[in-house]
């Protein structure tokens, strides 16, 4: 059996930040020998047809393009919308630089899910992760584009509140059920992601499913590498990161 092939979906790594708990480019550190965009940009490349890093840093072009911020300093707001006015498909898969830990297996399942909900209405789907919203981590459908320009003309640029508001009026509007957009993923919700042998078979791809290894480090998922400290922890689940 073949491998997937990438879906219809721009995917974008958020790596503009300016780093200052870090105290240095967080995109550039290295984990296990290759610095974080690398590892962001991998896994996107797995599920989605193009890729490109949202900052204006000229250093991250060797991993993607790069694409910069429309109206900069306005945070991840400034990047998503710069994404949307960009991307030629209709879905977009935003992922922040910061996040090592999610598994490729993971965002292939979640891709497909939502291109299948589409035809339900859906146009924005995000995660809270026991109750801590993950607004940087989102499937974002270009009609939501109005609502990041908007926000930004008008000074608004807190990310999840925007985001929110745009799902509930896109519910409303598509008749969709608003679970749909905001999902709650308590930790011990991650069943569907099964442990895997070191191979599935000939033709299969190893990062199709989840390594006993990666279910172990379930609670680094969602996390993001902020500080020095976070990263010296994740510097001891190397084992845990995609193969």
């Amino acid at each position: 059996m073949a491998g997937p092939v990438a879906e219809e979906v721009g995917g974008y790594v958020l790596a503009g930040g300016k780093s200052s708990r870090m105290g240095r480019e967080k995109a550039l550190l290295e984990l296990a020998g290759k610095p974080l965009v690398h590892h962001a940009v991998k896994k996107l490349r797995r599920v989605c047809m193009d890729v490109r890093i949202l900052s204006s840093n000229p250093e991250l072009a060797a991993y993607a393009r790069i694409l910069p911020d429309l109206h900069p300093g306005c945070g991840p707001m400034g990047g998503m919308e710069a994404a949307l006015a960009h991307s030629v498909f209709h879905w977009n898969l935003f992922l922040p630089v910061d996040m090592p830990f999610l598994p490729s297996a993971f965002l292939h399942h979640w891709v497909r899910r939502t291109l299948i909900e589409e035809k339900r209405g859906a146009r924005l789907v995000m995660f809270t992760v026991d109750g801590l919203a993950q607004p940087t981590l989102a499937m974002i459908h270009r009609d939501v584009a109005p609502f990041l320009t908007s926000a930004i003309e008008q000074g608004e640029l807190k990310l999840y509140p925007v985001l929110e508001r745009a799902g509930r009026e896109l519910a409303a509007k598509h008749g969709v059920v608003l679970r749909m957009t905001f999902r709650n993923l308590p930790w011990n919700d991650h069943s569907t992601f099964r442990a895997t042998p070191s191979l599935h078979g000939p033709g299969r791809e190893d990062w199709m499913a989840t390594t006993e290894f990666q279910q172990s480090a379930k609670h680094l998922w969602f996390a993001n590498l902020n500080t020095p400290e976070e990263f010296e922890e994740a510097e001891r689940h190397v084992d845990a990161l995609d193969t």
